[in-house]
């Protein structure tokens, strides 16, 4: 085992080693010099731009530790004051100084003397935010973050009693991998309860930001948010239409396998109606896998896994942890869900999530682990644009590690049947995935296609979406007002707008990296590695080419790719 490095911090040339943000007054010089600096040569050229990294690292390291320490705590005034002071104070004087600072290096006669790789990538992203830019827009952006701030404190504050003790969320979803079915219900009813006491709130607050997304496009020209984000994320590499060929292709090649498995667990579970509180449950009635039983022992065992994987790759998390830059176990007051957040700086990420004790926490933070390892490979990358990959490179490297890790899942399980439920669970949940996103992905199509709706026609479209891409035996019978607003438990659609098609595509993805390396273990992870350390030097397609998988959702491969998944649980479940 190699030893642990504790990374430094790069030495800051441009803003002097001092440095410290109190307020927009001391970074205004340093966007003025680099507006008003003279350039002569490609070499000026080359400091201007590691000069305005440099810049754009620190301040997206300071805006994400306000981010993490506000989620970590959201009942915290003082973090949510110091998250908010920069995104009303700082962030609107960004957007203008970015617009123009954009401007300046594609005017320069030198650019073409560049050849460092990534530069290309970089210009054309740039080119694409010059477009999009309105001055007008920045107002409403400040308030688009302020309003998206709101679902995690609205979120974060559920709970529900159990057994006279008040828990989360997401602690109280345990109980539904638990054998007693009238449990099952009683708590799965508890959750939908107190999620439907903020669905009016919920519903109001995805008026405003639709509304507000909405004037955001059209002042800059565009027909919709949806095709206002597409040039806004930078996707260069596929369409709507593609979007809705991969919707097609997953209602066609992957809901009927939905449907077959609801069957299997109907008649393995003996039950005359499959209710939405029977599907965390295992199919055989089995208890639910407990792999670990704290965070700290939940990351010693993924640290153990990662390593048996690549040493490398194990020091990474032994570096994380060495510095605090872990939060893995729900509580009260936190944030829902999990992320693992760059600090663009440092070049070592954190790590935010809400482990209590179960399969699915197992995989999160192997998922984490996966873009964290992204994080350490693309560290020493020219300019920090060259690491801020797209999702559908970054979702890589998450969704492969989650199945490059899987033959040394031992670590957490005593035995070869409790490791065998492991795998099936995961495998299994890999093809409700795929339908999940393109659920989520439609219904956010037509939300923003359909600005003026109302909530009654958001709902209508809602089930008609859901019911396309669900399975045909869950029995909903008195409990259809709750199905309305299941898509009110997915955060991408208040905090990240369109970020989740990504999650589909990069799944198929993930499935091809996990094919080579099983077919060929040295190669198929060197594919994987060679791939994010491009980090975004290269086009989504020459990325994932890297890893030796094609960048494709057309209906034949996932058709393929399925195929291959089902052998492999056909040949666990022997």
């Amino acid at each position: 085992m190699s030893a642990i490095t504790i990374p430094q911090r790069p030495t800051r040339n441009f803003l002097g080693e001092e440095f410290e943000l109190t307020g927009w007054e001391q970074l205004q010089p340093f966007y003025e010099n680099l507006k008003n600096r003279s350039i002569n040569s490609v070499e000026e050229l080359r400091r201007w731009f590691l000069d305005k990294s440099e810049l754009e690292s620190y301040l997206s390291e300071n805006f994400a530790w306000r981010y993490i320490r506000m989620t970590c705590d959201t009942g915290s005034e003082q973090y949510q004051q110091e998250f908010n002071d920069f995104v009303e104070n700082v962030q609107p004087y960004l957007s203008a100084y970015g617009n123009e600072l954009d401007k300046k290096a594609l005017e320069s006669p030198f650019l073409g003397e560049l050849k460092d790789s990534g530069f290309d990538i970089a210009l054309r992203s740039m080119k694409k935010a010059i477009e999009i830019f309105r001055e007008e827009n920045i107002p409403i952006q400040t308030q688009i973050q302020t309003e998206q701030a709101k679902y995690g404190a609205i979120v974060g504050a559920m709970t529900v009693n159990i057994d006279g003790e008040e828990v989360t969320l997401q602690k109280a979803s345990d109980y539904l991998q638990s054998t007693d079915r009238a449990l099952r219900e009683l708590v799965w009813n508890k959750l939908q309860v107190r999620r439907f006491e903020s669905k009016d709130q919920l519903d109001e607050l995805l008026n405003t930001l639709r509304d507000l997304r909405h004037q955001m496009a059209t002042n800059a020209g565009f027909a919709n948010f949806r095709d206002y984000m597409f040039a806004a994320l930078g996707r260069f590499d596929y369409t709507p239409q593609d979007c809705f060929n991969f919707h097609e292709s997953v209602a066609e090649a992957v809901v009927p396998m939905l449907n077959d498995m609801s069957a299997e667990r109907k008649k393995a579970l003996q039950l005359d109606s499959l209710r939405p509180w029977d599907f965390k449950v295992d199919p055989q009635n089995l208890p639910p896998l407990k792999p670990f039983s704290s965070g700290e022992e939940l990351l010693e065992k993924t640290i153990t896994c990662f390593t048996q994987l690549d040493p490398e790759l194990g020091n990474y998390l032994r570096v994380m942890k060495a510095m605090g830059h872990l939060d893995l176990e729900s509580r009260k007051g936190k944030a829902p869900g999990g992320y693992n957040y760059p600090l663009e700086e440092i070049g070592v990420p954190f790590i935010f999530m809400n482990a209590t004790s179960n399969l699915r926490d197992l995989v999160t933070l192997l998922h984490e682990g996966g873009h964290a390892v992204h994080n350490f490979v693309t560290r020493d990358l020219l300019l920090n644009s060259f690491k801020n990959t797209p999702a559908e490179v970054a979702e890589l490297a998450s969704m492969s590690m989650e199945l490059l890790t899987m033959d040394y899942w031992d670590v957490f399980f005593d035995n070869e049947k409790d490791l065998r439920r492991a795998k099936i669970q995961h495998l299994e949940s890999i093809i409700e995935t795929l339908p999940w996103v393109a659920t989520i992905d439609k219904f956010q199509h037509w939300l923003y296609e359909n600005p003026t709706h109302n909530i009654e026609e958001r709902q209508t479209t809602w089930l008609k979406i859901y019911e396309q891409f669900s399975d045909s035996l869950t029995d909903w019978s008195s409990f259809e007002e709750f199905k309305k607003y299941i898509w009110q438990k997915q955060l991408h659609i208040y905090e990240v707008p369109f970020y989740y098609i990504e999650y589909g595509m990069a799944q198929l993805g993930a499935i091809g990296v996990w094919r080579n390396y099983k077919q060929n273990p040295k190669q198929g992870l060197q594919g994987y590695l060679n791939a994010l350390k491009l980090g975004y030097t290269a086009p989504i397609s020459a990325i994932y080419s890297a890893a030796n998988i094609p960048f494709d959702f057309s209906k034949e491969y996932i058709t393929e790719l399925m195929n291959f998944v089902k052998a492999e649980l056909e040949e666990l479940k022997q």
